[in-house]
């Protein structure tokens, strides 16, 4: 590369002074000359070690990540060998709760539960259902249909990595979705349900999962019908069956969840920013994608707020003010929180928003449903 610049530069001169006279080749000494060439040879070699560099002899791995994040399967996971560490992983612990604290709710809004050991048992295996099974059935599931997605976003995960194998996941997908209906029906003959509604609850809501991810609907690809629908999975069917567990469920419930399922609406796209980029590349018209970033996090937000507005004056009209104020009051940490962080970067704040804020949110969701028991 140095003798290339030198000569151009050469090449300018004379080109910029065609009338100068020439000037007589410079002779140099055999052992400057010999100096001057071994120089000329370790320049071209720097210079075609910095335009090739050597290709690694292996795949970078990704060192950094917590070992927390990849048992809870979070963002930010540790790469792991365990294969029982892997499908947990796919499992999503993390994404649990909300079902188990929709099943809680739907107990309270039963107005039947009562502190002893059966309740309690049949409660936790209602739990089991909702949440290990019938959960880690729907995230196994989706990430199994996002690989390629995945191949872009996160490249480390467990499958688009290769660190568990194609046959692996399918069968983990088939267990967990067998037991988790199994355990439906279970729970019907436990409630001594002539009709098994809990069942067709599980076998709806796993239908619902597989076209929210699998093609050829893949209710994913528009932004509004699969996030109400991811909504509505996380809100309205684990309150459902823990309200048919312990009582009746009642048109006017399940309105009533469905409408709060729009909250929901609003917390499933605040998982479609960190994903921006996979998706445009795979044409899949999330909100972030369809809306752009500014856009889409008011509507998140939106959506979250006026969702829990609405069932606040639905309870005052109801003639239930103590409750709607106390819904008044958990909304207010959660807009502090969202201005906070995810109005900041949506993106960036992802997690931590949804740390601080959820917790008022489900909150919220146990002081409808004491409400409505009464």
């Amino acid at each position: 590369m140095a003798s290339v610049i030198y000569a151009s530069a050469s090449i300018a001169v004379s080109t910029r002074l065609p009338h100068c006279r020439r000037l007589p080749a410079l002779r140099f000494p055999p052992a400057l000359s010999l100096h001057r060439r071994r120089l000329m040879v370790k320049a071209a070699e720097t210079d075609a070690n910095e335009a090739k560099p050597e290709a690694p002899t292996k795949a970078p791995t990704v060192v950094s990540g917590s070992s927390f994040n990849q048992l809870f399967g979070i963002k930010g996971a540790a790469q792991e060998t365990d294969k029982w560490k892997i499908r947990l992983q796919l499992t999503k612990p993390v994404t649990w709760p909300p079902l188990v604290w929709g099943v809680i709710c739907g107990a309270a809004a039963s107005g039947n539960f009562h502190w002893n050991i059966d309740d309690v048992a049949k409660s936790v295996a209602c739990m089991m259902m909702s949440g290990p099974f019938l959960t880690g059935y729907t995230q196994t599931l989706n990430d199994w249909y996002d690989r390629e997605i995945d191949a872009i976003n996160e490249p480390y995960r467990p499958i688009p990595s290769g660190a568990i194998s194609e046959n692996e996941v399918i069968t983990q997908i088939w267990l967990l979705l067998l037991g988790g209906i199994g355990l439906a029906g279970l729970l019907d003959v436990w409630a001594g349900h002539t009709f098994p509604v809990i069942f067709y609850l599980a076998l709806g809501g796993s239908l619902v999962s597989y076209i929210y991810s699998a093609p050829p609907l893949k209710l994913k690809q528009n932004g509004w019908i699969g996030n109400f629908a991811l909504g509505a999975s996380y809100i309205a069917l684990p309150w459902w069956a823990g309200q048919a567990l312990f009582g009746t469920l009642t048109p006017d419930i399940v309105v009533l969840t469905l409408l709060y399922s729009i909250a929901g609406l609003g917390i499933a796209i605040v998982n479609d920013f960190k994903s921006i980029e996979g998706d445009s590349a795979l044409g899949l018209q999330s909100l972030p994608v369809a809306f752009g970033v500014e856009a889409a996090k008011w509507i998140c937000v939106g959506a979250i707020d006026i969702t829990q507005i609405s069932i606040a004056g639905y309870l005052l009209s109801a003639g239930k003010p103590l409750y709607a104020l106390a819904l008044l009051g958990l909304i207010i940490p959660q807009v502090f929180f969202q201005f906070q962080y995810f109005l900041k970067d949506p993106v960036k704040y992802d997690v931590k928003y949804q740390a601080s804020a959820q917790p008022f949110l489900i909150l919220g969701l146990l002081v409808t449903a004491l409400a409505t028991s009464h």
